[in-house]
């Protein structure tokens, strides 16, 4: 099943971002060819701070094609910038936003197969990259976080491949869900527990659903 296609495609390496010139990856440019996709990402593609960006569970970092013209419309100033890789994503998405996304899915993208993981919560950079403080808030208000993936089969892809649903193991977690549970805590417990305990979920994640639930009980009369 097609679900959309792959907009462009973004790489970046390290460079002084802002005015304190700090180092970073965020800024990321478009290649034409096609592009190896290894365990941990891209090739070609740069992480300057490993502790917070990158990994395994932050190998691949997807945006939809159609929060930009959202995003213009509503920030005139910066319409400029809202461009594909404009956020650091690495895959620009046509036809694919949060809403149409399960916990867990598997897409095949060229002749990779990447799975949705968790969402992007915005940090400083992405402020630094607009000149706009205000941004990284809206992104969290607006739920427009984009997706990260790992990396399940390395392969290849290019722009305009297909992404296929290959695989949904769990139709029944929206990805939604998690974006509510991170940037409004609006979960019930039976929710926030699923996110606790979904191995498919990054471990961190996870943790700070269990730390949620206990901060929750611990507030309740016994």
């Amino acid at each position: 099943m097609t679900l959309g296609r792959v907009g462009s495609v973004q790489v970046g390496r390290i460079a002084a971002l802002g005015p304190d010139a700090v180092p970073s990856a965020f800024v990321k440019h478009p290649v034409a060819a096609a592009v190896r996709v290894e365990p941990l990402g891209l090739a070609g593609d740069a992480q300057a701070d490993r502790r917070v960006h990158g990994g395994p569970d932050k190998a691949v970092y997807g945006y939809a094609a159609a929060h930009y013209a959202a995003w213009a419309a509503e920030w005139p100033e910066l319409a400029a910038k809202m461009v594909p890789g404009g956020f650091g994503e690495n895959l620009t998405i046509e036809g694919i936003t949060e809403h149409d996304l399960c916990v867990g899915d598997v897409h095949g993208i060229g002749t990779a197969r990447l799975q949705v993981c968790q969402p992007r919560q915005p940090c400083f950079k992405l402020a630094l990259h607009f000149g706009n403080a205000r941004l990284p808030k809206a992104m969290v208000r607006n739920g427009r976080s984009g997706w990260y993936y790992r990396v399940l089969t390395p392969g290849v892809l290019t722009t305009g491949d297909d992404i296929r649903l290959v695989e949904r193991p769990l139709p029944d977690f929206p990805f939604e869900a998690v974006l509510d549970f991170l940037y409004t805590r609006g979960l019930d417990d039976a929710a926030l527990e699923r996110v606790a305990q979904t191995d498919l979920l990054p471990q961190r994640l996870r943790g700070d659903a269990r730390r949620e639930l206990a901060a929750r009980h611990l507030g309740r009369p016994g």
